[in-house]
């Protein structure tokens, strides 16, 4: 096989808490991600040679050594000691810098297409192992669904998710948030409201979406909101529209509300669309990386 094309999906979070922080940096979170059907497109085929050539229909992301994508398939060559070179295109619709894993989504993929292309035979929780040596949303991404994520967010308990019917609105302002500077900037003795997970799992088991909407609880939104104004104002739009709630995804800024019929939140999407370029009506996935055809 000389080429494989991916799904890779984007997430959002349900619920981030936030416990404390490791001698290293790295925070202790507690929190509940979704894969929704908003994906990027990754085309991986063999060349002759020992390169690693990334393109991409996105001017926006770094096409070099800085590139989580290339991280990835560096990783594999050096685990498995592969010389073997790869062009990799990632057709970019995941909103860039945005707080939903699109790129650590790519990153899964590169590692699901390499495993299946050079016959390496691993499984899912072998690469994601080596998917939490890139970053921490690697793992969930490979497997997708809905999970609730513990420790720095590598250790997956796998959860019911939304139901299908349930539709998301989406919408990422034209803001750059430093996810580092977001958790730099979160006050750890003074958080005022918690996510209860486990409420939010029994609701998620008995299918009510009102209690979920209700009690999501981003515990990061505080940080991000108060420098952006846009994170509330999408939510009042959403909210006006029919959401049955609303909250920032990840470090933000991204926003997303929950609607129980699609035609609220196409309603919710045309307003967004006013102001905003980047929204989107989509659905939960049960898949995090697919491979195409």
């Amino acid at each position: 096989m000389n080429s494989i094309e991916l799904k890779s999906r984007a997430k959002i979070n349900l619920s981030i808490d936030v416990l404390g922080k490791r001698q290293d940096g790295y925070h202790l979170v507690e929190m509940i991600m979704q894969t929704i059907d908003l994906y990027d497109i990754i085309k991986i085929k063999e060349v002759n040679n020992n390169d690693i050539i990334i393109n991409s229909n996105s001017s926006d992301i770094p096409l070099d050594g800085d590139n989580i994508v290339y991280k990835a398939v560096d990783l594999l060559r050096r685990t498995f000691s592969i010389e073997k070179g790869v062009e990799i295109f990632i057709e970019k619709n995941i909103p860039i810098a945005a707080g939903m894993a699109g790129g650590s989504s790519n990153a899964a993929a590169v590692l699901v297409g390499l495993n299946k292309m050079w016959n390496l035979n691993l499984s899912d929780k072998k690469l994601q192992e080596l998917g939490f040596k890139l970053g921490a949303d690697v793992p969930f991404c490979i497997v997708g669904n809905a999970a609730l994520a513990k420790g720095v967010g590598e250790e997956l308990t796998y959860i019911k998710g939304l139901p299908k019917d349930v539709s998301i609105l989406v919408c990422k302002p034209e803001l750059f948030v430093s996810t580092k500077e977001v958790y730099e900037g979160l006050d750890l003795s003074n958080i005022k409201i918690r996510p209860n997970n486990e409420y939010l799992i029994q609701c998620l088991k008995n299918n009510d979406i009102d209690s979920i909407s209700r009690n999501m609880v981003n515990v990061l939104e505080a940080v991000t909101s108060k420098n952006h104004a846009q994170i509330k104002e999408i939510e009042e739009i959403m909210n006006e529209n029919k959401a049955l709630g609303s909250m920032m995804s990840g470090s933000g800024p991204t926003v997303f509300g929950l609607y129980k019929n699609k035609e609220d939140a196409l309603k919710g999407k045309k307003e967004l669309l006013k102001k905003y370029k980047q929204v989107y009506v989509v659905n939960s996935s049960e898949k995090g990386v697919e491979i195409n055809g």
